[in-house]
């Protein structure tokens, strides 16, 4: 079973003004889907999802970062970044997932941004104009809450009830006038308090 790509959508979002005021530095936001025909429908309850797995997500990982660098500039200016899949109404929630809980997909991402953090994701089933949520964390610290954000669009067509979406995302800089901690912050304290 080949990669059928029906399309690709991009996201580019710039926080300028938060709570009222001017961010020191930009937020900047981006992702990048793919809308695909799901390898498995029509086939019935598959067993083994390896064989399509195996042969289509490289290429969605390496076909979706490549798009994010473009809009990034670079794999070094990623600082949040994460994944999400939707699978269309007639699928399983397991095909949304084959596709990008696999280093065969994630591998892409993180080799070309230089992460050591785990890709934060969603996986759900859904119709044409479901939310695409992408939650981010800092690539490097999984505790850093100021890169704890959540970039969300909708592709008004995708998915089919035949289709999935892949998308990832990635953030330079995070939250403006971030001012909660992070929780060694939190876990420093309730030790002190404990």
């Amino acid at each position: 079973m080949t990669l059928e790509l029906r399309k690709i959508v991009t996201y580019a979002e710039n926080t300028l003004i938060e709570g009222g005021k001017v961010a020191e530095r930009p937020l900047r936001l981006y992702a990048a889907a793919a809308v695909l025909r799901n390898p498995w429908h029509g086939r019935g309850f598959v067993e083994d999802l390896g064989p399509e797995i195996r042969e289509i997500a490289p290429q969605l990982g390496e076909m979706l970062t490549a798009e994010i660098l473009r809009m990034a500039g670079s794999g070094e200016a990623v600082e949040g970044y994460g994944k999400a899949a939707i699978v269309g109404t007639s699928g399983e929630v397991e095909h949304a997932s084959a596709l990008i809980h696999t280093l065969r997909f994630g591998n892409h991402y993180r080799t070309a941004v230089g992460a050591k953090s785990y890709l934060s994701f969603t996986n759900v089933r859904g119709g044409a104009a479901c939310p695409i949520a992408i939650p981010l964390m800092h690539k490097h610290d999984e505790g850093m809450r100021s890169h704890y954000l959540t970039i969300q669009f909708a592709i008004t067509d995708a998915p089919a009830h035949d289709e999935i979406v892949v998308a990832l995302g990635a953030s330079i800089g995070g939250r403006p006038h971030h001012r909660i901690g992070d929780r060694y912050k939190d876990l420093a304290e309730l030790h002190n308090h404990a």
